[in-house]
């Protein structure tokens, strides 16, 4: 009996123990997207892309990737001065946000599959160091889209 009640202590122990280690084998960083949208494109070949990544959580993350069913690449820029740079990965801070937005830090979508019409909604996937992907619907909005309107 008492070897029993010991198996039954260790079982409880070690499931507690893996039920707590799920909990904190996330990434920490509790990410969601918002506000996305890619402006119709002048060019057939080229897009940009706009859109806010929330952290809520008390980790940072980097946004590492993006893909799309749109582009054959889809790089990420950095606005240095006037001057586009592109980059590895973008940092999403603890407890704050990336926001990707004209004129600062955004994305280029090259290569497109076709030039998406205003209204067309398309897939992207944000990739991060360690958090799960996040897939969006992006709406195609008019050339001239004022987000703060």
């Amino acid at each position: 009996m008492t070897r029993r009640r010991h198996v039954s202590a260790t079982a409880v122990a070690l499931t507690a123990g893996l039920a707590l280690a799920g909990c904190s084998s996330g990434s920490g960083a509790e990410l969601e997207a918002e506000g996305a949208y890619v402006p119709k494109p002048v060019m057939a070949d080229m897009a940009s892309g706009y859109l806010v990544v929330k952290n809520s959580g008390g980790t940072a993350d980097k946004l590492t990737s993006v893909t799309s069913d749109l582009a054959g690449e889809v790089t990420m820029h950095r606005t240095v001065g006037n001057t586009m740079r592109p980059v590895r990965s973008l940092e999403v801070p603890a407890g704050g946000e990336l926001e990707l937005k004209r004129g600062g830090s955004h994305l280029m979508f090259m290569n497109l599959a076709h030039k998406p019409a205003e209204g067309e909604k398309v897939s992207v996937v944000l990739h991060f160091a360690s958090s799960e992907p996040i897939t969006l619907d992006v709406p195609v909005v008019a050339t001239n889209y004022d987000p703060r309107k």
